[in-house]
């Protein structure tokens, strides 16, 4: 039987980032994916001046009570970025209506990144989106928001102890079964760690740090990690794969000399993602 999973995150019309990443990604990972947006804007935030951004708060309410008079049942629920403290607490009763015994709760609590919140996010929502957090199997965490969540100062270059110490107390803390931390470097290499609280096994993977600023690359990786999670793999095979998954598309958006500012090219590498999570 196909797995059905609920991505929520926002829609940028233009741009590679949110649903524009996650509904592509997880339909080709051969998962039937609905959505449930949270805010319509035409651009995404990164690098563009006067986008418009329209919350949906008020519209999700309606969706989610329409959603509740259907047969549902998601084997995935899979959150990114959220607008307001309002729409935390609505999600939160989003992932517990339909977290069943074998569902897959992925959140990536984007709220932050260079050692600050987004210019849209209090500390209360930082808050709001550690309560989350804790209805989480797994959190995807950038290296900032994992600072902001443990309440530490922020360090752009932690050691792997640190960073084995950050995900093992973000599991404590939460209760998650795994944390995957993105933005991490080492041994020259920029990728994600990952912990799984269960075996006290970690993980990491990572490619060469390539020139530019790269727009969307957290919402690449994570939907390849959902995608391959869902698929039944490991931690650390998920994590492997998603890693190559996002570094290729960057590779991808270089050499064709394709605008940054638009998001990589995660399009030309789907077939990678789908051959590393045993798609043939």
């Amino acid at each position: 039987m196909q797995k059905q999973v609920l991505a929520i995150h926002d829609l940028s019309c233009v741009g590679r980032c949110s649903l524009t990443v996650a509904l592509p990604v997880l339909s080709a990972c051969g998962l039937h994916t609905s959505a449930l947006p949270t805010a319509l804007l035409s651009t995404h935030t990164g690098e563009f001046t006067g986008y418009t951004c329209l919350d949906l708060t008020q519209e999700m309410k309606k969706i989610a009570a329409h959603f509740a008079a259907l047969p549902l049942r998601f084997d995935g629920l899979y959150t990114g970025f959220l607008g307001s403290f309002e729409q935390i607490r609505l999600v939160g009763d989003v992932l517990e209506k339909y977290h069943q015994q074998n569902t897959l709760t992925l959140v990536d609590p984007v709220m932050a990144d260079h050692g600050r919140l987004y210019a849209t996010y209090t500390q209360a929502m930082a808050e709001g989106m550690g309560e989350l957090c804790r209805l989480a199997d797994v959190i995807v965490p950038n290296l900032t928001e994992a600072c902001i969540l443990l309440h530490r100062p922020y360090d752009p270059a932690p050691g792997w102890d640190a960073v084995r110490d950050m995900m093992e107390e973000l599991c404590q803390r939460f209760g998650c079964k795994q944390v995957i931390i993105t933005g991490v470097e080492q041994h020259g290499l920029l990728g994600a760690s990952g912990f799984c609280a269960a075996t006290g096994e970690t993980a990491f993977a990572g490619g060469e740090k390539l020139p530019g600023i790269f727009y969307g690359t957290g919402d690449v990786l994570a939907s390849g990690l959902m995608g391959g999670l869902m698929r039944g793999l490991t931690l650390e095979k998920a994590l492997h794969a998603a890693v190559r998954f996002t570094h290729a598309a960057m590779e991808h958006t270089l050499a064709n000399g394709l605008p940054l500012r638009y998001g990589v090219a995660f399009e030309q590498a789907l077939p990678l993602l789908m051959r590393e999570i045993g798609i043939s």
